[in-house]
């Protein structure tokens, strides 16, 4: 009553209690909680603009309503048939440790050329093998050979350029071999420049086209000038003139265009790149590649739109060296891991290499609006590729370079990769890419 000493509930007095115990582990149990939801899902920071690549095409992964994403953006959904899909770019991303390994290796593919097959040349760390590329905003799925044969049923797909498009093509046969063997139907001689494959299980073909630089080109030889001589005004027709039984063309070039060369329009010297005693103005190799894949793109265009029958253009985007040292001597490419998101900047001349070929497909795409039924795309590979300086042959282009020991000069392969090894994950962006051309045909778009 009033005048009474204020009493506390015994009750209330037990519930502040146990809140005071309990509160601690609560705190304790929910923050390995955060720390789990932080490390496997962490925060998006802006990045650094020396790490931004130069703007290049939309990309679609799986199927989505919109065209007009920001640059290099694809949509992926881990859900078959989900339509609320998440944008994700893939040139940036890192290489992630998968202990599920290659589709094939060494011995179960009968196509890998000699110079790249690592494992039977005996080469001793295999950790290269069991890394995956994984995007920052979405998971690449792995390769599948039955989707993407049955996406080339009854169609032509061919690989055309140099070395680095051979190197793509025999890492998808690899691939495709998993599901449905390959019967070689066409060789052109001992060198393999020009060869064709069918699966018959799907009477699909696939050709490999050398042609390093798409336009018409006289290569160096030993009897010859010591430069290549391009006119970059004419298409190579070692290629160009199976154009109209071509319904998929891979493009790769790059590398060839860094050799001494004299460089022509018609009938007329534009130039050269390091032709030390000819009286031509030294002028640099960016522009030249410009004007042949231009050249190239344009000559598809013109020729499958005046049939009225598109056709699909990929162009694989440069693929850098790893030389650390001379080419002829022992760790020319020593890294026996991928680079870590950060430590290896994409710059200099892989950047401005690649920057030109996206640049051109752009072009390409409004020129080709013209016509119907053309589908064009960069397979931006460059910065992936770049994190991966564990992944060529380095010595082992040769069989046990080092079985009588390591001797004073080794020749070195720091430019193709090993197969299987990274230059797989290609072939898995470019099936997402198919995917997604094929759902915006059923969809009528």
């Amino acid at each position: 009553m009033g005048g009474g000493t204020a009493t506390i509930s015994p009750f209330k007095d037990q519930t502040h209690s146990l809140a005071k115990k309990i509160l601690p582990w609560t705190i304790y149990a929910l923050l390995p909680i955060a720390l789990f939801r932080l490390y496997f899902y962490p925060l998006q920071l802006p990045q650094s603009s020396t790490d931004q690549l130069p703007s290049t095409t939309p990309v679609t992964i799986s199927s989505s309503s919109s065209l007009s994403l920001p640059p290099t953006q694809f949509y992926s959904s881990e859900e078959e048939g989900k339509t609320n899909e998440t944008p994700c770019d893939y040139t940036r991303g890192r290489w992630v440790h998968d202990r599920r390994g290659p589709l094939y290796n060494g011995t179960t593919c009968g196509t890998i050329k000699d110079g790249q097959n690592c494992i039977s040349h005996g080469r001793p760390d295999l950790d290269y093998l069991y890394w995956r590329w994984k995007p920052k905003q979405c998971k690449l799925p792995r390769f599948e050979p039955n989707t993407f044969l049955e996406l080339i049923r009854n169609k032509h797909i061919a690989f055309v350029g140099d070395s680095m498009a051979r190197n793509q093509l025999e890492s998808l046969l690899c691939m495709l071999a998993t599901a449905s063997a390959p019967n070689l139907v066409y060789r052109d001689s001992e060198e393999n420049k020009f060869r064709r494959w069918n699966f018959p299980s799907h009477n699909a073909t696939v050709s490999v086209y050398w042609s390093p630089f798409l336009v018409k080109g006289i290569e160096k030889s030993h009897g010859g000038p010591n430069f290549n001589k391009l006119y970059l005004d004419r298409v190579d027709e070692k290629w160009a003139s199976d154009l109209d039984r071509i319904d998929m063309v891979v493009l790769s070039i790059g590398h060839w265009f860094l050799h001494p060369a004299v460089y022509l329009e018609g009938d007329l010297v534009l130039g050269c790149h390091y032709c030390p005693g000819l009286n031509h103005t030294e002028i640099g190799f960016y522009e030249v590649l410009r004007k042949g894949l231009r050249t190239s793109l344009k000559t598809i265009i013109e020729r499958r739109g005046s049939t009225g029958n598109g056709i699909d253009v990929i162009v694989t985007t440069f693929s850098p060296a790893h030389f650390e040292g001379d080419w002829d001597k022992a760790g020319a490419c020593p890294k026996k891991k991928p680079y870590k998101e950060g430590e290896k900047l994409l710059e200099g001349m892989d950047a401005e290499m690649r920057k030109i070929e996206v640049e051109e497909v752009e072009a390409a795409k409004e020129n080709a609006l013209q016509f119907s039924g053309f589908r064009l795309e960069s397979l931006d590979v460059t910065k992936l590729s770049l994190m991966r300086p564990d992944g060529h042959p380095g010595p082992y282009m040769y069989p046990f370079p080092f079985a009588n020991g390591v001797t004073e000069r080794v020749q070195n392969d720091c430019v193709h990769w090993c197969l299987p090894g990274p230059i797989d994950t290609w072939n898995e962006i470019l099936l997402q890419v198919m995917k997604k051309w094929e759902g915006e045909l059923r969809r009528g778009g």
